[in-house]
């Protein structure tokens, strides 16, 4: 999974439906989501910390998440059907069964922004729906990395492997019962 945030709202040109832009960590990716404009106002509120003089449905919401001792852990978008994208609300309650609501993306990112929790989508999402943001760059490490692997040979991969696994494999007084603190 990958954590996403909010990089802005904008209009698509042909329809000037408004779109939410959620952008990957790196930069690079950004999945354009279609919203109506009210999904639009509750997101732009939501982002810009408005508090109104009465609650809107997401402030109302957070409220009542609270009132009801229940936490808003993460959204998830977990897939698109029929060009829809879907999400799922996962909410704790302080005991050991989460909670997991269905829930339009744009509502969760509306209730996600009020309350501070983290927006996730599924890596085979992203991949599928974004679109990237910096080809220049994105052309720029294609080519580090070609260069990369011009340089390099099969000897070296071999070496770097070997010191990655002596790294990573620790010995037997390194280990729970070697006298080291266990995980």
């Amino acid at each position: 999974m990958v954590e996403m945030r909010v990089a802005g709202i904008a209009l698509d040109a042909a329809s000037r439906s408004p779109i939410v832009l959620l952008r990957d960590p790196s930069g690079r990716r950004q999945v354009p989501i279609w919203i109506d404009q009210a999904q639009a106002q509750n997101i732009l509120s939501g982002l810009n910390r408005e508090r109104p003089p009465r609650p809107l449905s997401h402030d109302l919401m957070a409220s009542l998440l609270e009132a009801g001792g229940l936490r808003l852990e993460r959204v998830i978008i977990h897939t698109i059907e029929d060009n829809t994208f879907r999400a799922v609300l996962k909410l704790s309650n302080g005991s050991d069964r989460p909670l997991e609501l269905d829930a339009r993306p744009s509502d969760a990112i509306a209730l996600a922004l009020r309350t501070d929790s983290g927006i996730w989508m599924l890596e085979e999402v992203v991949a599928d729906a974004s679109i990237p943001v910096d080809a220049e760059a994105d052309a720029e490490d294609q080519e580090d990395f070609r260069r990369f692997l011009d340089r390099t040979t099969p000897a070296d991969l071999i070496r770097h492997i070997g010191r990655t696994v002596a790294e990573a494999d620790p010995g037997p007084e390194d280990g729970p019962e070697g006298g080291s603190p266990g995980l």
